[in-house]
C-alpha cells in the first residue's frame, strides 16, 4: 500500500492509502472492493477529491477503464459524487467508519464422540454409496417439479414409502397427503406449536423425559407439567391429579426416554381417553423404535387413537444425524393448519435427498441395513452390561433395555449430582446424568448410557473406567452405625 500525500489545499489526494486483493480476478471489481472498504473504514472522508481516472490508474498498475469501471460502480453505490468537469469525489453523506472487527466467541461445539455420548451411528459404507447414487441420479434428471418450490409437505414419493413402512412396522395407517417431511423432532414440534398452541398453555411432560424437548418447549412459551414415568410409562392418573388444563402431551410410548420403559396398553387407553374428553393432542415421539431386540416392534399409540395423535418419526437413527429427514403424520383435522404454517416458517424441504431415501426404502436396502445395525448395536450393549456388572459390583443398578440405543445406570442412594459429575469427570465419558432429563429435583441420580456409533473396545474401556469410579465413590460413602443392643 503507498503512502498518501496531501494537496496543499487538504481536500485532494494523489497517492490513496489502498491495497488492491489479487484473489479477485476481474480489476474493476478488485479496485472497486479497495476504495470500497477505504470508504466504508474512514480512510478515505468525506468531500475529499479523489485522483483522475488517469493517475490513479498509472499508481495501481490497472487499466484505466477499469477506474473508471470502478467510480462509477461507486457513484451508483452513493459512495462517490461524480461532478461533471468537476472531478470524482467522496459522498458528504457516509455511514460510521466501520471499526476493526472484534473475533465472535460462540458457545456452540460440535458434540463430541467420547463414549456414551448419545445420537450417534454406524453407517455402512454400501448404504452411503447408494444414497449417493440415488442422488446423483435425481439432480441429473431433474424436472420442474424436482427443481421448483414443491409441496411444503415434502417429496410424495417418500411420503407414501413412509405410509407403506408405518402400516407395516407401526400399525399406523395413514393418508400419504397427511404425512409431512421436517428436518428433525424439534422441528415438528415447533410446527406443532405454533399451528395447534399459544404460550403459557400446558403440557404434560414426562418426568424424566426427553432433555431436548423439554428445552425446545419451553423455548415456545410453553408451561411444561411434569408427569411421573414409571414401569408402565407416563402415570396418566397422577396428570389428572394436578387438576392443570393441558392443551397437549408429549410421549415417548414405545421406547421412554431415558427410563427405556414402553407403555402398557392401560396407560394408552387411559391417554387416548383424556386427550379425546379434553380436546387436547398427544404427540408422540417414536424414539428409537426401529431398534427391538426381542420379539417384532410394537404398535405405535397413533395406530390406536389416531384423531387425536401427532405421531413423530425419524432417520436419525437408522441413518445418521447429519441427513436432517424426519416425519409427521398429521390427524387429518389439523393437517391443512399444520401445512399453512410451514409455509409460512420455511416454506418448502429440499427434494433431492427427499426422493434419494424413498428410494432406499423401496428397494430394501434401508430395512437391511437397519438389521444388521440392529445386531451390532445388540451387541455392544449386551459387551456394556457385562463390562459394567463386572467393573462396578453392586454401585451402579443397571437396566439393560430390550431396545433402543441406550440404557440406565443408576446410583446408590445417598449419592448425589455433585457425586455422579465427579464419576463421570473421573470416568472421563459424555453420559448423561438422570437428573439432567428431571423437571423436579426428587428421584434417584445415575447415568443414561448411549452405545451406538461407538467402536467396541471403547464402549468395554469406558465401562471399566465408569464402573470402577462408581464403586470408589460408593466406597467412601459412610456406612451406617448399628443400633446399639437394648
Amino acid at each position: 500500500m503507498k503512502s498518501a500525500t496531501t494537496s496543499r489545499g487538504g481536500s485532494r489526494i494523489s497517492d490513496l492509502p489502498i491495497a488492491l486483493d489479487s484473489s479477485i480476478r476481474n480489476q474493476s471489481a478488485r479496485v472497486h472492493a479497495a476504495l470500497r472498504s477505504a470508504i466504508v473504514e474512514g480512510r478515505l472522508q468525506a468531500g475529499l477529491q479523489l485522483p483522475s481516472s488517469r493517475s490513479l490508474a498509472e499508481q495501481l498498475g490497472v487499466r484505466r477503464n477499469a477506474i473508471v469501471a470502478a467510480y462509477e460502480h461507486l457513484a451508483s453505490d452513493g459512495l462517490l459524487d461524480a461532478r461533471h468537469g468537476a472531478g470524482t469525489y467522496v459522498a458528504k453523506d457516509l455511514p460510521m467508519p466501520v471499526g476493526e472487527a472484534s473475533p465472535v466467541e460462540l458457545s456452540f461445539a460440535p458434540p463430541r464422540r467420547r463414549a456414551f455420548a448419545l445420537g450417534h451411528t454406524f453407517v455402512e459404507d454400501d448404504i452411503l454409496r447408494r444414497l449417493g447414487g440415488y442422488l446423483r441420479h435425481h439432480v441429473l434428471t431433474a424436472g420442474a417439479e424436482e427443481i421448483g418450490y414443491g409441496d411444503p409437505r415434502g417429496s410424495a414419493r417418500l411420503r407414501a414409502e413412509i405410509a407403506q413402512h408405518l402400516a407395516v412396522h407401526r400399525g399406523v395407517r395413514c393418508d400419504p397427503e397427511c404425512i409431512m417431511i421436517v428436518s428433525g423432532t424439534q422441528h415438528a414440534l415447533r410446527l406443532c406449536v405454533e399451528a395447534l398452541l399459544a404460550r403459557g398453555d400446558a403440557i404434560w411432560m414426562e418426568n424424566p423425559g426427553y432433555y431436548a424437548t423439554q428445552a425446545t418447549l419451553r423455548t415456545a412459551g410453553l408451561k411444561l407439567v411434569p408427569v411421573a414415568v414409571d414401569d408402565e410409562g407416563i402415570d396418566v392418573a397422577a396428570g389428572l391429579c394436578m387438576k392443570v388444563k393441558a392443551r397437549a402431551a408429549y410421549v415417548t410410548p414405545s421406547h421412554q426416554f431415558p427410563t427405556g420403559v414402553t407403555m402398557s396398553m392401560r396407560r394408552r387407553i387411559a391417554l387416548i381417553d383424556w386427550a379425546r374428553a379434553n380436546e387436547s393432542w398427544i404427540i408422540e415421539d417414536d424414539y428409537d423404535s426401529e431398534y427391538r431386540f426381542a420379539g417384532p416392534p410394537l404398535t405405535a399409540l397413533a395406530g390406536i387413537g389416531g384423531e387425536r395423535v401427532i405421531y413423530v418419526g425419524t432417520f436419525t437413527k437408522i441413518l445418521f444425524a447429519g441427513l436432517r429427514l424426519a416425519y409427521m403424520v398429521l390427524p387429518p383435522e389439523i393437517a391443512a393448519r399444520v401445512i399453512a404454517i410451514r409455509a409460512t416458517l420455511d416454506r418448502f424441504p429440499p427434494r433431492f435427498m427427499q426422493d434419494a431415501v424413498a428410494d432406499l426404502l423401496a428397494d430394501g436396502s434401508l430395512a437391511r441395513h437397519t438389521r444388521r445395525m440392529r445386531g451390532r448395536y445388540r451387541e455392544a450393549r449386551d459387551a456394556v452390561v457385562a463390562t459394567l456388572r463386572e467393573a462396578a459390583g453392586d454401585a451402579l443398578q443397571l437396566y439393560g433395555p430390550v431396545q433402543g440405543l441406550h440404557l440406565v445406570a443408576s446410583l446408590p442412594g445417598g449419592l448425589s449430582r455433585d457425586d455422579a459429575v465427579r464419576i463421570r469427570a473421573s470416568a472421563n465419558v459424555d453420559a448423561k446424568l438422570l437428573s439432567e432429563t428431571r423437571l423436579t429435583a426428587a428421584g434417584p441420580e445415575g447415568f443414561i448410557l448411549g452405545y451406538s456409533g461407538h467402536p467396541l473396545g471403547e464402549l468395554r474401556e469406558a465401562a471399566r473406567r465408569l464402573g470402577q469410579a462408581a464403586r470408589e465413590a460408593v466406597g467412601k460413602q459412610p456406612r451406617p452405625r448399628p443400633r446399639p443392643k437394648r
